[in-house]
């Protein structure tokens, strides 16, 4: 074997075993306030939930991962791939699916429409597209809707839409931004079954300041605060972590996320009066 089959073998190794999300240093900005400050995150195989108050940055991660914005600061590679550059970013592209908090159509697409429009934007194969296009639409629950017009549907059936279109693909990362909002319980437990189904072969990113959906539909989860991670770990340890802390909730993972905010609120305002107080002198 020559050295440069030697070399190619490896990188072949170092890519096969990348996490399909590995993020280093990621800081994002909006004019001055900072979203996100040198995240660390390395996320594999599964559905993750990404918990956070409004504000605390997780929709600025999820666009980020989308490749829709780009960070100020950091390093992000997904499914192997280095996303700062083009070719590797247009790449990415087709490979994952992304459901954001809104999602604009053009007035007269139907379901079926839509879904197709966003297989093409996909590059998927032509003739692929009319099948996945109605798997993805019954995964979701509406085909019996398939041929009516998206401007016309309830807003709970937009959501499954989106849903669908970004299952399109099948994709190898699926993001989905605050995915359950306009949903009804019977399709809020619908939608969690799905999400542990496709998470069973991909990395699934489930950005959400509900804790209910986290606790039944994810196995790993990361609670941001200001920018910041304040836990990552499991569900089980997050309600672990809200056993006997008296902290407010229903149930020990919402009182497991409420003493993760507040751990990290209460070391941010610690660090603020030691840092006034060192001024000061």
């Amino acid at each position: 074997m020559t050295a440069k089959d030697t070399a190619k073998d490896t990188a072949t190794d170092t890519v096969a075993t990348a996490l399909p999300v590995e993020v280093r240093g990621l800081t994002v900005r909006h004019r001055r306030t900072v979203a996100l400050d040198a995240v660390d995150l390395g996320l594999g195989t599964g559905v993750h939930g990404l918990l956070g108050p409004n504000g605390a940055g997780k929709t600025s991660l999820i666009r980020v991962l989308a490749t829709v914005a780009a960070p100020a600061e950091g390093r992000v590679e997904l499914l192997g791939r280095d996303v700062s550059e083009h070719g590797p970013r247009a790449a990415v592209r087709r490979r994952l699916g992304y459901l954001p908090q809104e999602f604009g159509y053009y007035p007269g697409f139907t379901v079926r429409d839509f879904v197709s429009y966003v297989a093409w934007l996909k590059e998927m194969p032509a003739s692929r597209v009319p099948g996945a296009v109605e798997r993805a639409v019954d995964r979701v629950g509406l085909m019996d809707r398939i041929d009516t017009r998206v401007k016309t549907l309830s807003g709970g059936m937009v959501r499954r839409t989106g849903i669908a279109q970004a299952i399109v693909n099948e994709p190898e990362l699926l993001l989905l931004d605050e995915p359950t909002t306009g949903l009804d319980p019977e399709q809020r437990v619908a939608f969690r079954a799905l999400l542990r189904e496709v998470g069973s072969a991909s990395t699934v990113i489930v950005a959400t300041h509900l804790v209910e959906d986290v606790a039944a539909a994810c196995s790993q989860v990361a609670v941001l605060e200001s920018g910041r991670i304040a836990f990552r770990g499991t569900t089980a340890e997050l309600t672990a972590l809200g056993d006997g802390t008296g902290e407010p909730g229903d149930n020990p993972a919402e009182r497991g996320y409420t003493a993760a905010v507040r751990a990290v609120r209460s070391h941010r305002a610690g660090s603020a009066t030691a840092a006034s107080a060192e001024a000061a002198r």
